[in-house]
């Protein structure tokens, strides 16, 4: 279970892997982090960071988009959630709202600047249910067996290590936990991803897709996965051919 009051853990991070739009690509692998290289790289171009907000917060509220995808997700009171690449909270808000006092929130990103902004936005909104952590680009760095539903809502395609990312996550569901994909199903470096890549990426690791739905109110499609049987090694990984 998560901690109740808000913590912000302080630690070097390596470059976020945010963008809009069509952006330059990360660094190549030669610079992956040394926790990685048990992993394959993906065979696809990953976009570098230019930004920490997908689209402006009243737009998306205007369309439902949070309230929308929680329906979804069958999100409901006293669930344990985490809100990936949480940005300055646009998601985590509404999901600690959803998820009432019994339920608890983490919300991650591996920007300092975003969660700061974050951390004094529900500290103003007294959020009690909130807690923030700072995570890497190849792993959330989530508590084991502790989430119902863990969201990457338009930030998965800008994953720069998918493959180890997505293993390290694995852990941190509890029994019958799914993770929640939003994405927009465009070529890479245009912030999306194809449905196609995302599930075989998924499927590499030993998920099993739960749903998946085209949704273009929430300007893109709705996914999410349940783990399979077995977590798969990583030096079994089959990379996904993104072309």
């Amino acid at each position: 279970m998560l901690p109740r009051p808000l913590a912000i853990a302080l630690a070097a991070l390596p470059a976020a892997v945010l963008l809009a739009g069509c952006d330059p690509f990360a660094p190549a692998t030669s610079d992956r982090p040394e926790t990685a290289l048990e992993f394959p790289a993906p065979d696809r171009p990953v976009a570098a960071v230019v930004s920490n907000q997908f689209s402006n917060e009243d737009a998306r509220e205007g369309r439902n988009e949070a309230k929308v995808v929680m329906d979804l997700a069958d999100l409901r009171p006293g669930m344990t959630v985490a809100d990936i690449g949480a940005g300055e909270g646009y998601y985590t808000v509404r999901l600690a709202e959803r998820v009432g006092a019994d339920g608890r929130v983490l919300a991650q990103d591996i920007s300092r600047e975003a969660l700061d902004r974050l951390g004094r936005r529900v500290e103003r909104e007294r959020l009690e249910n909130i807690s923030i952590k700072f995570g890497d680009t190849d792993n959330p760095q989530l508590p084991p067996d502790s989430f119902d539903r863990i969201f990457m809502v338009h930030m998965y395609h800008e994953v720069t290590e998918p493959y180890a990312f997505l293993w390290n996550m694995w852990p941190a569901l509890n029994a019958g936990g799914q993770i929640v994909v939003v994405e927009s199903d465009s070529p890479v470096g245009r912030h999306g991803l194809p449905h196609t890549v995302l599930f075989c990426e998924f499927e590499a690791i030993g998920y099993v897709l739960v749903e998946y739905i085209e949704r273009p109110d929430i300007k893109g499609y709705f996914a999410r996965f349940e783990r399979g049987a077995k977590r798969t090694d990583p030096k079994a990984i089959r990379v996904c051919d993104a072309g």
